[in-house]
């Protein structure tokens, strides 16, 4: 591909993933257009129908989420921190917005195409590591996993609809208060267990 298609299509795709984030999937393929500074032509050109834009999307989604998992890993003192970071770049409204309309696609969308699946295992992987990591350094509760935090964040970025009135209106507040509760230290004993 040559230098200016492939600008065009990151222009593209950037540019969709930011009018979705504001409109939603059924967003005019015009209004991404105009964003991106291309014409109508040259977006149906790259992506011949929405379908394969959104695909593109959801790959640049999660390509933007393991990228900033790094960042967070590779920046922050500790892993505690960097999951700290992490969740909180990733629960930000606009990041959220785009994981709440992309939430309303059918798992299928995403799952089953080969590139999603490859990158969002190798972010959950690396995720995980982060996790271990905090849980040996003695910051992180052992018996949080990765899988806990992935769902936290589909709670908060991907069904935010779904969060009671209280939560919904502080969004922030509660899933601070859901991540001081997965430190070290923060566990209680189970019902009938040693006091």
């Amino acid at each position: 591909m040559r230098a200016d298609a492939r600008r065009n299509l990151d222009k593209i795709v950037v540019a969709a993933a930011e009018v979705v984030s504001e409109r939603g999937v059924n967003a005019p393929m015009e209004a991404i257009a105009k964003r991106a500074g291309v014409g109508v032509g040259t977006l149906y050109r790259r992506f011949p129908d929405r379908h394969a834009l959104i695909a593109a999307v959801g790959d640049h989604y999660i390509h933007t989420m393991a990228e900033a998992l790094d960042r967070a890993a590779s920046t922050a003192s500790d892993a505690w921190s960097a999951i700290w970071d992490f969740v909180s770049w990733a629960a930000e409204p606009g990041r959220a917005a785009l994981a709440t309309a992309l939430a309303e696609l059918p798992e299928e969308a995403f799952v089953e195409r080969s590139e999603f699946a490859r990158m969002r295992a190798q972010w959950v992987q690396r995720f995980d590591g982060l996790v271990r990591r905090a849980q040996a350094e003695g910051s992180m509760r052992a018996d949080v996993g990765v899988e806990d935090l992935v769902h936290l964040l589909n709670v908060f970025t991907c069904h935010p609809d779904h969060l009671p009135e209280p939560v919904a209106a502080q969004p922030a507040r509660y899933l601070r208060l859901m991540l001081d509760g997965m430190k070290a230290g923060a566990a209680t004993p189970p019902p009938g267990g040693p006091a």
